[in-house]
């Protein structure tokens, strides 16, 4: 029996933080201590970080449109001086640089926006975002040095009026503002840099820093943002992964981080950063993924990134935010390279053009399967996370004894009074955990009460994380003691609230009810400890359970855990409704619109609207209590050609450089000497508005792809396949073809590939070539109702 005793509610500390909206500014925006409050009530974001100013701004509200599908509410964005200012007083907001139309787009999908605006950024951006000709100044950046703020002032100022009218005391989407990045021993100058910036006009409920590594903030000016990753390009070309960073797969009060940026700290931090009993728990970089850099290319799976964004939940967490949330592209247009490199004295090379970042959503919008796995959570932050916002963290009576305990079954309790909710995480990266059996868990809460869950020990499987309730309201005055699946959304269906749970693979989906409650629908039930127990077997569209006490009655659906990766939750046709599909939907007005990606694509609705129209729209049909309508496939596009124009390629000798002397990515005149193919597009693979990804396999160190002779994406090898989405060049594309050139890899380079891929690397050591190629549409599909229809 696993043990845990609930703490004591702790001491909310209010009125400490200059910040929040005026009372006459609805809607409100506060903070205390351990939570922000929206509206009073509280409010646990999602925030997903995405780069305007390195995606085409022709595209930029589609791709809104489905980071708010996954369930995202607060958006994440850097403002990069070198890209604003590239020359000393003249700069540029327009095209791809407009912040004032991106946010305003933001503010019409219904994101609100958390602006980064430095000055210094990092972001893998060239000098972290300083603009070239900083270093030819007589200053001293990062400082209050004033002919260094002399500098910044402008630079705010017109910051300022590209998004007046954007603030949200002004009814617009900008609820927060970041100052600097990562700066750990200048408290005096981030208050400085905060009140530049309301000087000049920028306003904002919620101002933040970074707080990792131990970060020295002013107190109270600025609340402490916090992150963590399952790797690290940043780190040696060894096999394995940082320490530090196993701890991130662990429930621990500990929000600091030693290992970001550790790469750009001339020592190891000494201080004890800010105090945690001040802040709420906020982080602005859960790793939504991982960079791939020259010399260290880590292959980042969605349950690495799942079940660390689980155990931040699990730690206590009121603001989950993701580094990266969608990929994108480094510029091209200025008068250098972007990028972080060695040749601006940084530890790392990094592509010059891919910042992908093996994000849920890719640098040209692929959707991946981390994107359905966090909706999932964001689906239950939506839900309950006023509630959980305000239940502080327990940890069990029996905890791992240190970051290398792989055998001790890690799990914690969130809960206030006799609600909560029980996490448990047995996945990591690179180390297998074991699966447990014999599980049961004993919760003493704040209370009094005591929970034992579930009646019979169960197995928990290997990879497994998720989250029961305690406790949970069902509607209609009725509650459940507690189930071992986990909660995901609730709906209002015909007066009745339907709570909708997801079964774990491998784990008996069971709920406990109160003694009288009446359970109808296909579960086994029993009777134990004073509970109604319900088991369903198959969980699924069908497994929905009516419920009746003499207060009211319920409904809970238990969705199998594939169903439940399938869900939405969009308002479209006049409602609230639940959506299952393969593939990503988007509700935008009164239609949805899907980007088909799966080989059999269906749409299933609950409340089905009476019926929907639109290209390639079959006929209805039930399944459980959703109504299915299948959709047309994809169409099988005509394959590209491909030609080697050069076979032989000659392999770059192996560099170092940089303040790590660490590998060193090719350079221009080595793609001269490149392995060179030519792919022809067909001239009717680019019709229809959706994508069209050219998917290539080759073998190979480093490759770059041309059109026309410039430089239009590149990739260094790290197994998975190299996409490039072609429709932002499309006309070029089907004129010119696409060039690609391929190196090969200097046996002497140390570079770092997961050692599952291993030998695809060293095959690099002699060949350079691509394997194939081929062209993948990601058409789009729109769904209207019928205009006589009904909800």
């Amino acid at each position: 029996m696993l043990s845990l005793h609930a703490q004591e509610l702790p001491v909310i500390l209010s009125g400490h933080l200059p910040m929040g909206s005026p009372a006459a500014s609805p809607p409100s925006l506060t903070v205390d201590s351990q939570s922000l409050i929206r509206n009073g009530r509280p409010w646990i974001p999602a925030m997903g970080e995405f780069h305007f100013s390195r995606y085409p701004a022709g595209e930029w509200r589609e791709e809104l449109l489905k980071i708010k599908a996954g369930g995202v509410d607060l958006l994440a964005t850097y403002l990069f001086w070198n890209q604003h200012e590239n020359e000393q007083g003249a700069f540029r907001f327009d095209g791809d640089l407009d912040v004032r139309r991106f946010v305003k787009l933001c503010g019409e999908v219904g994101l609100a926006v958390a602006v980064r605006i430095g000055p210094w950024s990092h972001g893998e951006c060239r000098n972290g975002g300083f603009p070239d000709w900083l270093d030819g100044t007589d200053c001293t950046p990062r400082t209050d040095d004033p002919a260094y703020l002399e500098l910044v002032e402008p630079y705010y100022r017109r910051i300022s009026n590209e998004l007046r009218g954007l603030f949200h005391d002004d009814g617009g989407p900008i609820v927060a503002v970041q100052v600097e990045n990562e700066l750990y021993d200048q408290p005096a100058h981030l208050a400085t840099l905060r009140r530049m910036a309301e000087v000049a006009g920028i306003r904002a409920p919620l101002w933040t820093a970074t707080g990792w590594g131990a970060a020295d903030l002013p107190r109270d000016v600025l609340l402490p943002l916090y992150g963590g990753y399952p790797e690290a390009f940043w780190e040696e070309a060894s096999e394995g992964w940082t320490r530090e960073m196993r701890r991130h797969y662990f429930f621990t009060p500990i929000r600091d981080d030693h290992a970001i940026g550790a790469d750009l700290r001339s020592s190891a931090p000494t201080g004890s950063g800010p105090d945690d009993r001040r802040y709420p728990y906020a982080t602005c970089e859960v790793g939504g993924g991982m960079a791939i850099a020259y010399h260290r290319r880590p292959i980042v799976p969605s349950e690495d990134i799942t079940s660390l964004a689980l155990a931040k939940l699990g730690s206590g967490s009121v603001w989950q935010g993701y580094y990266l949330y969608h990929g994108s592209s480094q510029r091209l247009d200025l008068r250098e390279p972007n990028q972080e490199s060695h040749d601006t004295g940084y530890p790392n090379d990094l592509p010059t053009v891919t910042y992908d970042f093996q994000a849920p959503l890719g640098e040209y919008g692929q959707v991946r399967p981390a994107f359905h796995a966090l909706r999932l959570q964001h689906l239950l932050l939506h839900a309950y996370g006023q509630d959980l916002a305000r239940m502080p963290l327990s940890l069990p009576d029996t905890e791992p004894a240190s970051l290398d305990d792989r055998t001790t079954l890690r799990w914690s309790v969130r809960s206030a009074g006799g609600q909560g909710f029980l996490f448990v995480n047995n996945h990591q990266p690179h180390e297998t955990l074991p699966e447990h059996e014999g599980v049961q868990f004993r919760v003493h809460l704040d209370g009094g009460r005591t929970v034992t869950m579930p009646e019979q020990p169960i197995r928990v499987p290997s990879g497994a994380h998720f989250v029961w309730p305690i406790g949970l309201d069902l509607g209609g005055g009725l509650s459940l003691d507690w189930a071992t699946a986990q909660p995901v959304t609730r709906l209002d269906v015909d007066g009745t609230t339907l709570t909708v749970l997801a079964a774990t693979d491998g784990i008996p989906a069971t709920i406990a009810l109160p003694a009288y409650v009446e359970v109808t629908g296909p579960a086994q039930v029993g009777h134990g400890s004073g509970a109604t127990l319900v088991t369903v077997d198959e969980p699924g569209t069908g497994a929905l359970l009516n419920l009746t006490g003499p207060t009211g009655s319920a409904r809970v659906l238990v969705l199998s855990q594939d169903d439940a990766l399938r869900l939405n939750r969009l308002h479209v046709f006049g409602r609230d409704r639940l959506v299952l599909s393969d593939d990503l939907v988007i509700a935008d007005g009164n239609e949805l619109r899907l980007h088909i990606n799966s080989p059999a694509p269906s749409i299933a609705l609950l409340p089905a609207p009476s019926s929907m129209h639109g290209k390639g729209v079959g006929e209805p049909a039930g399944d459980g209590v959703f109504t299915r309508w299948p959709l047309s496939p994809a169409p099988q596009l005509p394959q590209p050609g491909l030609e080697v124009t050069q076979t032989q390629a000659v392999t770059p000798p192996a560099r170092t450089g940089g303040s790590h002397g660490r590998a060193s990515a090719p350079r221009d005149e080595d793609f001269e000497k490149a392995g060179v193919h030519h792919i022809t597009i067909p001239p009717n693979a680019l019709e229809g508005d959706g994508d069209v990804l050219l998917r290539l396999r080759y073998t190979g160190d480093a490759a770059r792809a041309y059109i026309d002779g410039h430089l239009v994406a590149d990739h260094f090898w790290y197994g998975p396949d190299w996409e490039i989405g072609l429709r932002r060049f499309a006309d070029a594309a089907l004129r010119h073809g696409v060039e690609i050139r391929v190196l090969p890899l200097d046996p002497a380079a140390r570079v770092y590939v997961d050692g599952s891929v291993r030998e695809g690397l060293t095959a690099a050591h002699s060949r350079a070539v691509v394997e194939s190629a081929e062209l993948v549409s990601v058409p789009r599909t729109t769904l209207r109702q019928q205009e006589n229809g009904h909800a």
